[in-house]
């Protein structure tokens, strides 16, 4: 027997134990971050049971039916919501929530308030939980200027003000992929222990991908530096072998593919959505922080992704994320679309 190895297996870096180890690099700290993290790790344990039992408690679709007992019953993504929202506001480490889910921010109640805001994503890619894809949640963690008295224009910051981010997928295992602004490191839930153990320690993107991650159907609405993008990934002129196509949809699953194994996820502005699809504060930020952290980019079509300053809670903007190469490309193509003009 390899006791060596079994030693081994029984010393696990909890997220916990890696987050108050991170903690003890900042001597002022009080272990605010490290309570609020508690309960978003909390809220991932929940849904992920409850996206894994979601066939048989029949959580999709079924919004609005009421069950044998005269519940509503709730879609998945908006038990995911109410669960979420309730674990960040009982951590009482936040004064302000922007989710997907409501129009409007929460402002949360004066004695429960802290100095957090969180902007999140409960279930992003929930239209896919009926054929089994792996879906998940976003989110996203800046520092209040004023705890006593939060306004929108605290949470309208550029992406680079992020203290952290990171986001969990429940796939064929559930991985949380976290970064406080020192690399990146990916855990991994072992339901035996009910505990996420870190799987993935200081993950690097691969400086230049085989992959590429698009919607080709919307191709016909693309502008040129985009068209030329793909063109090149699939007919290149320079002798390489072309990229492979790789396309998910949901977001959670495609970037944490990119981030892994390298290339690069686009989600361009077309004709039918000149401001692109996805949302600035919940979906782009955390994602580029994530990937710069990583050592790759992100880019708008017009800047750095996390030099936005989004004017609303739910503003959209396109965006090309991934291995620090490929996305150089594609900032080219852009400049010199603009140089031609």
């Amino acid at each position: 027997m390899d006791h060596a190895a079994d030693a081994h297996r029984t010393d696990l870096m909890t997220i916990t134990r890696h987050v108050l180890n991170e903690q003890t690099k900042y001597p002022e700290s009080r272990g605010d971050f490290t309570i609020l993290l508690n309960h978003i790790v909390l809220g991932c344990k929940f849904v992920c049971s409850s996206v894994s039992k979601a066939g048989l408690a029949k959580l999709f679709g079924l919004a609005g039916e009421t069950n044998i007992q005269g519940e509503e019953q709730k879609k998945l993504d908006v038990l995911s919501n109410e669960v979420f929202v309730k674990a960040l506001i009982s951590s009482g480490r936040t004064c302000l929530l922007v989710s997907e889910e409501d129009e409007e921010a929460i402002f949360v109640d004066q004695s429960k308030r802290g100095k957090y805001i969180v902007v999140f994503d409960p279930l992003d890619g929930s239209s896919n939980i009926d054929c089994g894809v792996s879906i998940g949640t976003i989110f996203g963690i800046y520092m209040v200027k004023h705890k006593d008295n939060p306004t929108i224009d605290d949470v309208l910051q550029p992406g680079n003000n992020l203290v952290a981010a990171g986001y969990c997928m429940y796939g064929s295992s559930c991985t949380l992929v976290l970064s406080t602004g020192s690399g990146v490191n990916g855990f991994t839930l072992d339901p035996s222990l009910g505990e996420f153990i870190l799987t993935h320690p200081d993950i690097k993107i691969p400086k230049k991908g085989k992959i590429y991650s698009v919607n080709e159907g919307n191709a016909k609405n693309w502008d040129e530096p985009t068209r030329k993008f793909v063109e090149k990934c699939k007919f290149p002129t320079d002798g390489s072998p072309p990229k492979s196509l790789r396309y998910i949809g949901s977001m959670v699953a495609d970037v944490h593919r990119t981030l892994l194994y390298g290339g690069i996820f686009l989600y361009p502005a077309d004709k039918k959505s000149p401001n692109g699809k996805l949302r600035v504060l919940y979906e782009v930020f955390p994602m580029s922080f994530l990937m710069e952290q990583a050592g790759g980019q992100a880019f708008t079509g017009k800047q750095r992704a996390l030099n936005l300053v989004p004017g609303k809670i739910h503003e959209r903007s396109p965006v090309f994320l991934g291995s620090y190469d490929d996305v150089e490309e594609i900032k080219a193509l852009y400049a010199a679309a603009d140089a031609a003009k």
